[in-house]
């Protein structure tokens, strides 16, 4: 891979964009919680933690289209897998506990993850722009980015309802960028790494312990593609 410049071929700035959630911060350990709960309220009626998760997840998956992606698209769908899985036989105050752990998910710290805010101090000062693309609910995200404390390290903060490779050509665009200076630093296959090839640019994927059924993707190998163990191993990429 030849992210290994300051300056692309052209003489032109590279720039570095980063995912945020479960690759700034953890967020899908905190859902994890939330998921397990329902599957284990759910005994009753699917008698298997599998099944139970089979269901939560039929129910995303039907309504992605509709709620796209975040706290309130989830807890959506685990209020109605519990209504729909239970036949309505679970218990109101079984279903408001449900409701209350969503809640949580609006608060969780998003305290970075190992050598984060290091290597960004790092990145900055060796003068790269560097920049945000989540996808998510506007408000929720931009909370969590202001609870990480890392806000002052980005330059520019985009929030999209969804991450392919349309989004990735139309940010291209605004950053007034070309493909080959744009690096997109990132948790997820489905929705940092491919897409950002797509379009052109490079990409290192950074894998994290958990991943959203929703975002599973075969791995591959890509001339474009690095992939790394730590967070600040992009400081050798990055000279």
């Amino acid at each position: 891979m030849s992210a290994s410049h300051h300056m692309t071929s052209e003489g032109k700035q590279r720039i570095v964009v980063f995912d945020a959630d479960d690759t700034l911060w953890d967020c899908q350990g905190h859902f994890e919680v939330v998921m397990q709960r329902l599957y284990e309220e759910l005994l009753p009626w699917t008698h298997s933690l599998e099944e139970s998760a089979r269901q939560l997840f039929a129910t995303e998956r039907k309504n992605m289209h509709l709620l796209g992606y975040g706290v309130k698209a989830f807890t959506l769908s685990i209020i109605e897998t519990a209504m729909r899985v239970s036949k309505g036989e679970m218990p109101v105050t079984t279903i408001q506990a449900l409701l209350n752990k969503c809640y949580t998910l609006l608060e969780f710290p998003t305290t970075p993850l190992p050598h984060v805010a290091d290597t960004l101090a790092e990145l900055q000062r060796r003068g790269y722009p560097l920049v945000v693309f989540t996808k998510g609910e506007l408000l929720d995200q931009q909370h969590k980015l202001e609870r990480s404390g890392l806000q002052h390290f980005f330059c520019h903060l985009e929030i999209t309802s969804d991450k392919g490779e349309a989004e990735f050509l139309a940010l291209t665009e605004r950053l007034g960028a070309s493909p080959d200076q744009l690096l997109m630093v990132g948790n997820s296959l489905r929705s940092d790494v491919a897409p950002a090839l797509a379009a052109g640019w490079q990409a290192v994927h950074i894998p994290f312990h958990v991943t959203w059924e929703l975002e599973q993707h075969d791995a591959f190998e890509h001339p474009n593609l690095t992939t790394i163990s730590r967070f600040d191993h992009l400081l050798s990429l990055l000279p």
